[in-house]
């Protein structure tokens, strides 16, 4: 079998790129290293989308940070999928629900987090962190842990 059979995504030469909120671009391809745990993060500074009142942009860095299991997110297919936000209308908190969500029901991973990074509107600036771990293993006491424990030492907020 090829290594990426089933990614269209990848080595595309054309790209489509989807302006509404579009989870059917992701695309998985299989870990070939299922006995070791390890984290995979993934930094967007680029994302945008809109408020769903005022319809203007939301800028922010979204981090996603997860322990894979048997399916890992293609990066092309992430990078479609977050760019498929760019005309949505979401909450900030939302958002980082949303893509979490997406991302396990995807890959079933044991462990995941989305952390957004929004630039301030108003002279505000909104940071949503979500998490969640397996249930019934391991993964689940970190996802309380890390959850628990987020954000104790917050940086200093004058670079936004």
């Amino acid at each position: 079998m090829r290594e990426n059979e089933g990614l269209t995504k990848l080595g595309s030469r054309t790209t489509e790129y989807k302006t509404d909120y579009d989870p059917s671009v992701l695309e998985t391809f299989e870990n070939k290293h299922q006995g070791n745990d390890y984290f995979v993060k993934f930094n967007c500074p680029e994302f945008t989308s809109l408020c769903p009142i005022t319809g203007q942009p939301d800028f922010a860095t979204i981090t996603i940070s997860y322990v894979p299991d048997v399916k890992m997110v293609e990066s092309k297919s992430l990078k479609l999928y977050l760019f498929s936000f760019r005309n949505h209308g979401d909450f900030h908190e939302d958002v980082v629900n949303v893509i979490m969500k997406d991302l396990i029901r995807l890959m079933n991973p044991k462990y995941i987090e989305v952390w957004g990074k929004f630039l301030p509107r108003g002279g505000l600036s909104i940071d949503p962190y979500c998490n969640w771990g397996r249930p019934d293993t391991k993964w689940e006491e970190v996802a309380w842990k890390r959850l628990s424990e987020h954000d104790m030492y917050p940086e200093k907020v004058d670079n936004r």
